[in-house]
């Protein structure tokens, strides 16, 4: 039954492989028809043996070596255009299924939830893109050029073998039970490799990754023989895989020529006894021969195909199932015009699947519009989670957030994103102009003054009117050739120019210096300025001014106040108050 289920499973996922041919179809008949063309010289040839030996070598008719020669000419002439014809139609037709389906997967990555992302290494999903994309290619335009002109071939050379001899075609024909158990055996293993070989390439790309990212704190701490231990493990594992799997093909073929090539020697030895040799004449004879030696040379090829085509198999199961991923929920329809701000939590609960634990436990909260709030408490308090709910990042598991009124699952993602901005604790930049990092995606056609009175309030145009292009400078990989500081005014540039009424800001000012830090704090006082803005923050020094300190420990509001109010409760603020500022005086 497993075996049965695995078989059409291949079947439907081939079936869904060739819908992305489908719109190719003209480029592929015509390339259908430069492979039936090459087929038929393949049999006109073997055909051409008989009058070629009976009526050249033996009769010495002219007339029959002419139109021989003319024929082989013309034969060859097809031939050529036939091959370019198939071959570079095929190859169109592959790159427009990879282009198609790289398309889909890039589309999939814009929409995926952010939770995928969590837990999925970005060295497995660039080796689904790569890898995995790319032997769809030989499944999608080579594999189907063998099947097709192949077994085309076939079936022409045994119409011309049946009309030359019916018996030893049927010795030939007795051969097909055997090789079909072989192939469908190999088939399965086939598979089975291409799947694991798939895995492997993934982990090579992640410790890859991984040790290129991370190049200064492994040297640093010493890191070389635990990379390249752990590196040559998974590249071991992954060369392995791949013996298992080319030594699977390396035999299948052998004992498929030698079950075929048995069938041949008894041919040759029936051909010889009297009574089929008076049936054949010499030429008849060879047409025949050469006809089955043509036509083990493309069965050979068909086998060796399947692993190509088990490869491309495995390897579209593993691109559809991410295509099929689900994508972030998105049902809400509502929109709001001239947003205020007012954000209510009411009740609301958060685990991150149904199996793990509840990292929010009934949080209430208020808040009023243009009120700026920050959020505190120790490590893994929840902080993090729970501001990451107010865009949709996560779904909320229990209760309800309004904003104006309005549940946010009732606004479509873009509406309720367009307007909030965020500044991370991790900077993100792209390897793109300065320009374009601050006028990112949905602000790209703000003015060249609008960008540079939002880089001049946060203090970023500093360094960017001192830099050779100015606006125009690329900032290398995430912002590479950028200090830590000058990127996260970048990503507080970046805020500023959206000007959303509400903003997050996660750590903003964590990668600045004393002095860039004092004049983001009045930069950011400005821009706290109607609108209304979730902090979280670890340096108390940060937050004093805020409308609103909430004290979070363990998912749960313990304390909620002004800084004075909190600071007079003497409870876990103040404890952490006194703990941060007892380290800077001892510093």
């Amino acid at each position: 039954m497993k075996t049965t289920t695995d078989k059409n499973n291949g079947v439907r996922t081939y079936k869904r492989l060739l819908s992305y041919v489908r719109p190719q179809w003209k480029v592929f008949v015509i390339a259908l028809l430069g492979m039936v063309a090459v087929a038929y010289t393949e049999v006109r040839f073997a055909e051409l043996i008989d009058p070629m030996l009976e009526g050249g070598f033996v009769e010495k008719d002219k007339a029959v070596i002419k139109m021989v020669s003319i024929t082989l000419l013309l034969i060859f002439t097809l031939r050529t255009v036939g091959s370019f014809v198939a071959e570079f139609g095929m190859a169109w037709v592959s790159r427009a299924v990879v282009f198609k389906l790289r398309s889909e997967m890039f589309a999939k990555f814009m929409v995926l939830p952010i939770g995928y992302y969590d837990n999925t290494t970005s060295g497995k999903l660039q080796s689904k893109m790569i890898y995995d994309v790319e032997q769809l290619a030989d499944a999608s335009s080579g594999v189907i050029r063998v099947l097709v002109q192949d077994t085309i071939t076939i079936i022409w050379l045994l119409g011309v073998m049946l009309a030359l001899s019916v018996n030893l075609t049927l010795i030939l024909l007795a051969t097909v039970p055997a090789v079909a158990l072989i192939v469908g055996y190999v088939s399965k293993k086939f598979r089975h490799y291409s799947r694991r070989i798939q895995l492997s390439m993934g982990s090579v790309s992640d410790v890859s990754e991984e040790s290129v990212e991370a190049n200064r704190e492994i040297k640093i701490f010493g890191g070389q023989d635990y990379e390249s231990k752990k590196f040559s493990d998974i590249n071991a594992h992954n060369r392995k895989q791949y013996l298992k799997f080319a030594a699977t093909n390396a035999l299948s073929a052998p004992i498929i020529q030698q079950i075929v090539a048995s069938a041949f020697a008894l041919i040759v030895y029936v051909a010889a006894t009297d009574d089929v040799e008076n049936s054949l004449k010499v030429g008849q004879f060879a047409s025949f021969l050469l006809s089955m030696i043509l036509l083990m040379q493309h069965a050979k090829r068909l086998t060796t195909v399947n692993a190509a085509l088990q490869r491309g198999i495995a390897a579209a199961q593993s691109v559809f199932q991410f295509l099929d991923l689900d994508v972030e929920q998105d049902k809400g329809t509502k929109t709001i015009e001239n947003i205020k701000g007012d954000v209510c939590f009411s009740n609301v609960s958060f685990r991150y699947t149904p199996q793990s634990e509840t990292i929010l436990k009934n949080i209430n909260l208020d808040i009023k519009a243009g009120q700026s709030v920050a959020f505190v408490g120790r490590s893994g308090a929840g902080k993090t989670s729970l501001v990451s709910l107010l865009p949709r990042f996560y779904n909320v598991t229990e209760g309800d957030i309004f904003i104006d009124g309005i549940e946010t699952r009732e606004l479509s993602l873009l509406e309720l994103r367009k307007n909030i901005a965020l500044v991370s604790q991790n900077v993100t930049l792209f390897n793109d102009t300065i320009a374009h990092n601050i006028a990112y995606g949905g602000l790209e056609k703000a003015t060249e003054e609008r960008i540079i009175a939002a880089a001049k309030a946060a203090h970023a145009y500093e360094f960017i009117e001192k830099l050779p292009n100015k606006l125009n400078t690329i900032v290398g990989d995430n912002g590479l050739l950028l200090s830590g500081g000058q990127r996260q005014r970048l990503a507080i540039a970046r805020a500023f120019l959206k000007d959303a009424p509400i903003l997050i800001l996660d750590e903003a000012t964590s990668a600045l210096d004393t002095e860039s830090e004092r004049y983001i704090q009045d930069a950011m006082a400005e821009l706290l300025k109607n609108r209304t803005t979730f902090i979280i923050a670890h340096r108390l020094s940060t937050i004093e001014n805020v409308d609103l300190i909430v004290v979070m420990d363990k998912g749960e509001i313990i304390e909620v106040g002004s800084h004075d109010e909190l600071i007079k409760k003497n409870g876990i603020y103040t404890e952490l108050h006194k703990l941060q500022f007892s380290q800077k005086k001892t510093k």
